[in-house]
């Protein structure tokens, strides 16, 4: 059996949030961080990086929770809701569904935010180690210009930084991150989980920080990646934020200061929580 862990997006909050959850599940004997595949969307790019490092996810918990070991992070103030409106707004001014991501491709490129450089940054200080693991890790951005998904791993020849920067630049809230001469923004454009890259796989766990609730239109709803995944025989589980988890993660998930309650909230459903695997 072939075991797939597919993290979401979901800001500093979501980083918590999961790195708490998989804390809590190990705690009650149910270590998943083992998977032979980790496909990381945005936030989830994030943790699938530091999981392929040395640390412990007791010290990857840590680095959540206590003030001294979290990542210097660049203050913004953006409303879950009002940004998914937003986004929702720039892709229905596009003229097709193929368009929408080159349209919010465009909107990022044209939204003035702080540097690469300082955003980069940032990035680095999130992993433990800027080497690709040697387990399989993908990592999904979307080219800004054509608005063509790019999967990186460790054979694409770019740094892991680099390719978790793309993933994670939310459009006009962080730079879309150059890479060999393109410019990339968050994988999320494209599917917040982008679930159906853990193909092949004969069981998935799909961690989904914001919910299955899709925040804004996408290319690859989490419902249809599921029923295809499904379709090819896989055994699907979904976990997303119980209510105090959501409670903690709150309307804000790019507000540093959720990662305390994020992380301990997540950690408490990961050691209450049953995973329901299915094929329907």
């Amino acid at each position: 059996m072939t075991e797939a862990l597919v993290l979401g997006g979901g800001g500093v909050a979501g980083i918590a949030w999961i790195t708490g959850l998989l804390a809590g599940l190990a705690d009650a004997g149910h270590d998943v961080t083992g998977a032979d595949l980790i496909v990381g969307t945005s936030a989830g790019s994030t943790v699938a990086a530091q999981l392929g490092s040395q640390l412990s996810l007791e010290e990857l918990y840590r680095r959540q929770t206590e003030p001294g070991l979290q990542s210097a992070e660049i203050l913004v103030d953006v409303d879950l809701k009002r940004f998914g409106a937003g986004i929702a707004a720039v892709m229905r001014s596009a003229a097709s569904v193929a368009d929408m991501p080159r349209a919010v491709g465009k909107f990022a490129l044209d939204t003035a935010t702080v540097s690469e450089s300082e955003r980069r940054a940032v990035i680095a200080s999130r992993l433990p180690s800027d080497e690709w693991p040697a387990r399989a890790l993908k990592i999904v951005a979307v080219d800004a210009e054509s608005g063509d998904p790019r999967v990186f791993d460790s054979a694409s020849g770019v740094s892991l930084v680099d390719a978790v920067a793309a993933s994670c630049a939310v459009p006009g809230v962080w730079p879309p991150a150059t890479i060999d001469g393109r410019r990339y923004v968050d994988g999320g454009v494209r599917s917040n989980e982008n679930a159906d890259y853990a193909a092949g796989a004969s069981r998935v766990l799909v961690l989904a920080p914001l919910g299955t609730a899709e925040v804004f239109p996408s290319e690859k709803p989490l419902a249809q990646a599921v029923k295809e995944l499904r379709a090819g025989g896989a055994e699907v589980a979904i976990v997303e934020p119980d209510e105090a988890s959501r409670a903690a993660i709150g309307t804000t998930p790019l507000d540093p200061s959720t990662r305390k309650p994020a992380a301990e909230a997540g950690r408490a459903q990961g050691r209450e929580l049953t995973i329901e695997w299915s094929r329907e």
